[in-house]
This record gives structure tokens, sequence and C-alpha cells, in this order.
């Protein structure tokens, strides 16, 4: 999954500091030296990945769309190599969510003067989406709480603005079917999926379900990826966000969270266990920052509120199950 800060360098002062309630001026201690970087890893790898991506996710988006007799996305693609461009209401909706994501968090760490690279994306199996997402690698440490704040929850808020977009319209051309016409992949319902459905939709009859657009479902996939991000562990952008407001007690969150994982993986998606296994292989502490003591301010601690208020509204605690 999209893990933004991937390759970050981190060392220094290990004591915490409390949140100021203002935000002082604030003052750069000195400008991260960027590592030597060829021209093909700067830009030859990442473009071609993102164009890897782009046809995984068509072909994925295609698949989907698709509803003749099939024989698996490899005997489709070659049956109907004309049947691709069906897929660009997916794959257009997805892959411009990603990108938002991760070029919030290259920006942010432009505007800091961290040196990352550019989004390198995860062409993935056409089978679902066609994706494993995408990550950022950080090639200089993040001097302070502010910049490891800003670069932490600016991909997931923004990539989080796209996908509420995509799925208000995603939802206006989605379809009320009969549930027990529906079968196969079910998809979970987080509060803001609910709250929208209703809004856009209106209440449905006990026996209706809602089949989702291409755009939608893109956009479902989105918000996922948000909760996903915001988990507050470790390198995740969660995590990332969580050190930066509450320094060292972000690794009791963490220790907290990975049991309610488990106790998800067997009572609802068994993948709660793979995210579950990961934490511990990421680590489930922040590795704190250059200079520690400069102060968020008022600002970013109600940023950070509200990074937590997406997290509870895209959570889905079942996000796949088959009926």
């Amino acid at each position: 999954m999209d893990d933004p800060m991937g390759e970050q360098k981190l060392s220094g002062n290990t004591n915490d500091s409390s949140v100021a309630s203002d935000d002082p001026p604030s003052e750069e201690l000195t400008d991260a030296v960027p590592e030597e970087e060829s021209t093909f890893s700067r830009w030859t790898l990442p473009l071609f990945l993102f164009a890897l991506t782009v046809f995984t996710t068509l072909w994925a988006g295609a698949y989907q769309a698709y509803s003749g007799t099939i024989r698996g996305p490899v005997a489709f693609l070659w049956e109907h190599p004309e049947m691709l461009k069906q897929g660009v209401p997916f794959a257009g909706t997805l892959l411009f969510i990603l990108l938002t994501h991760e070029f919030g968090h290259f920006i942010l760490s432009k505007i800091h003067r961290v040196p990352a690279s550019l989004p390198l994306f995860i062409p993935g199996p056409p089978h679902f989406i066609g994706t494993f997402g995408a990550i950022i690698r950080m090639r200089g440490p993040i001097l302070n709480r502010r910049a490891l704040f800003d670069i932490g929850v600016s991909g997931p808020l923004a990539g989080f603005v796209v996908a509420l977009v995509a799925l208000a319209a995603g939802l206006f051309l989605s379809t009320v079917v009969d549930r027990t016409s529906t079968f196969g992949l079910q998809l979970g319902e987080p509060l803001l999926l609910k709250f929208m459905a209703w809004l856009i939709i209106g209440p449905l009859p006990p026996q209706a379900d809602v089949l989702l657009h291409p755009v939608a479902f893109a956009a479902w996939f989105g918000l996922f990826v948000t909760s996903l991000n915001l988990i507050p562990i470790g390198q995740l952008d969660g995590g990332h966000v969580a050190y930066a407001l509450w320094g060292h007690r972000q690794r009791a969150m963490a220790f907290a969270i990975v049991p309610v994982l488990i106790v998800l993986g067997f009572v609802g998606w068994p993948g709660w266990f793979v995210w579950a296994f990961m934490a511990g292989v990421w680590g489930l502490g922040h590795p704190p920052v250059v200079d520690p003591h400069i102060p968020l301010g008022r600002g970013r601690v109600l940023v950070g509120w509200v990074a937590f208020a997406v997290f509870v509204l895209t959570f889905a605690p079942v996000p796949f199950s088959f009926h």
C-alpha cells in the first residue's frame, strides 16, 4: 500500500515536547542535502512505472465493466483489446486520487526542503484494481515536527477531497438493484459512504442495494486508501501525524491498535492480519525528527483532529466480503 515516507532517514534528540498554543515563525535549522540521484531514478523509473500502472488500471477497469462471457483478464484483453477504453472512468478517477495524494506529500516536501522522489506507482494484476498504490522516497531528514506533520497529513487530506468529489459524482451515476440479484464481492460501507448514499440516492428499501458506477468504485477505493494510511502506526501517514502531535505517545497508540486489527481479522476481513504483521515489520514506533522542540501551533493541531475525523468517516471494519 501507500507508504509515502518509504526511505526517510531520521536521527536526533528523542525527547518529546508539548504542543504550544501559538504558531511562532518557523526557522529552518539547515537545508537537507539530497543524495546524488541518477536520471534513471529521478525520471525514467517513475514515468515508466506510471505508464505501466495506467495500462494495468485501464485493463482492470475494462475487465470490471465487461459483462460478456469471460475466461480471465488475459483472455479478455487478447480477445477484446478494443474494450480497453471502457476502463477510462475507473482508471482516470483512481489515478487522479492517488496522484493527488502523492503530490500532496511531494509538494509539502519541497516546501520544507526535504528531498523527495517523484511518486513511484506500483502496477498490479488486473483482476481487481490494477495497482498496489504508490510511494514517495524521502532522500533526506525531516528536520522538525511541523515539517513531519505537513508532509504526513497533506497526502491523505488532498486525496480525500478528490475522492469525496468523485464519490458524489459516481453515486449520481450508480444504480439501485435488487439485493437478491447481486452476488460475489461486497464492499464495506464506511460512515461517509452511508451518508453520501442517503443524501444522493435516498433511503433504500431492505432488499435494495447500490451497484457502484466505476467512478464511485474508484472513489470508494480512494477512501479505503485514505483510512489505511491514517492508521497511526510507524511509517504510515497516520504515524507521522500522531508522532508530530503527541510525540512518543504515538508508540502506545500503535501498540493499542494492533490487537484491534487482529480481532477484526478474526471477526471480519482476514486482510487485517496482514496489516498487523506489516505493522511489526515496519515498526510500531516512529523515529525521532532532528529538532523535536519546534511547536506545531493551534492551526496544525486543528488540522490533526480533522485528519482523525476523516479516518473515522472512511474506515470500514470489514472492507471486503463475499456473498
